[in-house]
């Protein structure tokens, strides 16, 4: 945990860094690289609740162990939106909004800080596998009201609501993947996070848990020169 607050303060940084100074972030035993691309993400405990698309990206570090085929693979995923789209609405206090936003429904974006921490084993074929845990800081949440008045016209509102959840959150991580040119370049992966932690603060509400599915692409960087 304290890896995470350490981390995310310089995170976006960081990335601007390590296309600057990949070369020398890589070594005989690590590679560092670029991870980014799409999740589909939803929230489990919710009736209907379908899934938010969004775009994720941050960097890595695959710190390979004395077996060659063993690695840790761990770092920041600086961009990284959970969450759900077609969730009921909710009174605002508000009469003019509640009647406005009627029979609409509600995206809520968690977006957090994750940092993954898992085992990854190499296959002779260039496929891998990996799985482990993934801890994650939440920086902004809002729920979005949508409605549509006319076929024309969409009505939408924002709200803040990051006091509302957990500022942590943890689960599980397992992935797929392959190693394209040989195995000396990008890793084309898929990964399914579950998470454990209830998102919700309020505990007289039903429990509620972040789910992911990850497609993403690594981009060595300086690596195999």
């Amino acid at each position: 945990m304290i890896v995470i607050l350490l981390i995310v303060p310089v995170a976006n940084a960081q990335v601007l860094i390590s296309l600057l100074f990949g070369d020398a972030l890589n070594t005989g035993n690590v590679e560092f690289g670029l991870d980014g691309g799409i999740n589909l993400a939803t929230m489990d405990g919710i009736d209907k609740a379908k899934y938010l698309t969004a775009w994720n990206l941050g960097f890595y570090f695959d710190i390979k162990l004395p077996d060659s085929s063993w690695m840790i693979h761990t770092g920041v995923i600086v961009k990284s939106t959970l969450g759900a789209e077609n969730l009921p609405v909710y009174t605002l206090n508000d009469e003019d909004l509640d009647d406005a936003f009627s029979g609409g429904t509600v995206t809520t974006s968690l977006q957090y800080f994750n940092v993954p921490i898992m085992l990854k084993y190499r296959l002779k074929s260039h496929f891998f596998v990996e799985g482990g845990g993934m801890l994650g800081l939440l920086h902004k949440a809002t729920d979005e009201f949508n409605n549509s008045v006319q076929e024309t016209d969409d009505l939408t509102f924002e709200r803040n609501v990051k006091k509302e959840y957990h500022p942590l959150d943890a689960g599980f991580m397992i992935g797929v993947g392959y190693r394209l040119f040989g195995g000396n370049g990008m890793n084309l992966g898929i990964r399914y996070y579950y998470g454990m932690v209830d998102v919700y603060i309020d505990d007289s509400t039903p429990n509620v848990y972040n789910r992911a599915l990850y497609f993403t692409v690594g981009i060595p960087i300086g690596a195999g020169k």
